[in-house]
C-alpha cells in the first residue's frame, strides 16, 4: 500500500521506532558534506547536470535521515521521508521543494529522464536551500 501520511508509514512499518542514533546521524551527515564538497568541485555543465542534482539529492537524503534517525525512526522510503516533514515537523513548504526533488529524481533513475539544464540548476538550489533549512533543524553548526 502505498502510503499518504506518516501514521500510515508507521502503520504500515515503513517507519520504525528505534533507538536515536547520534553516532549514525553524524556519520550520514559527514557523508553528505563530504558528497557536497566533491559536488562543489565539479564545475555544473549541460552534460553533469543530472549527476550533480542527484548527488546534491542523495545528501538532502542523509541529510533527513540523521533528523530522523536522532529522532528514533528508522525511515525505509523517501516519501514518508517527505511525510516525517509534512507531519511530525509541521513544515509543509519543506515538503513541498523535497517531494518534487524526490519526483525529479525518481523521473532520472527509474525513467531515464535526464534533467534539462536550467530545471537542475534550479532544483540543485532548491536541495541546496533545504540542506541549509535541515541543518538548523538539526543545530547543525555548518550552516
Amino acid at each position: 500500500m502505498k502510503e499518504s501520511t506518516w501514521k500510515e508509514c508507521i502503520e504500515n512499518s515503513s517507519s520504525l521506532k528505534i533507538s536515536p542514533s547520534r553516532a549514525k546521524a553524524k556519520s550520514l551527515i559527514e557523508m553528505a558534506e563530504g558528497r557536497i564538497r566533491y559536488l562543489k568541485e565539479n564545475h555544473m555543465k549541460e552534460h553533469n547536470a543530472s549527476y550533480i542534482f542527484e548527488g546534491y539529492y542523495s545528501s538532502l537524503l542523509e541529510f533527513i535521515h540523521a533528523l530522523t534517525l536522532l529522532e528514533g525512526y528508522k525511515v525505509s522510503n523517501h516519501i514518508c521521508l517527505g511525510y516525517y516533514l509534512r507531519d511530525i515537523l509541521k513544515r509543509n513548504e519543506l515538503f513541498r521543494i523535497f517531494d518534487d526533488c524526490r519526483f525529479k529524481r525518481n523521473s532520472l533513475i527509474y525513467y531515464g529522464k535526464k534533467l534539462e539544464f536550467k530545471t537542475a540548476k534550479e532544483s540543485i538550489g532548491k536541495c541546496a536551500g533545504l540542506i541549509k533549512e535541515l541543518k538548523i533543524l538539526l543545530k547543525y553548526p555548518g550552516k
